[in-house]
């Protein structure tokens, strides 16, 4: 089966514009949003020497709601939730940490 293009221009606008439109749901496909899943809180304590940072790079291997964010929107998120105004964390302190 042979087809013949009669318009060149038309097919190859049609063409983009069909590869546009593909690769737009394929980004929304793709892009992992979690605004819809429930995030829920582990209790920590704090321990000698833990600092928010070393606590969200311990979680950010085995956390899925930590993993791929940037370390700093985290911390303040954390910061946040648990009503941390400085850096003076209490060893025996619980602090919540988001997760799903």
């Amino acid at each position: 089966m042979k087809f013949k293009i009669i318009d060149m221009k038309k097919f190859i606008k049609t063409l983009i514009l069909t590869l546009i439109v593909i690769f737009f749901f394929i980004f929304i496909l793709i892009n992992t949003t979690y605004s819809r899943t429930e995030v829920k809180y582990k209790e920590e304590y704090i321990y000698q020497g833990d600092t928010l940072w070393s606590m969200v790079q311990k979680e950010s291997n085995s956390n899925l709601y930590i993993k791929g964010r940037d370390i700093r929107d985290v911390i303040q998120e954390i910061r946040r939730i648990n009503n941390i105004n400085n850096e003076n964390l209490k060893i025996g302190q619980k602090i919540l940490i988001p997760t799903i």
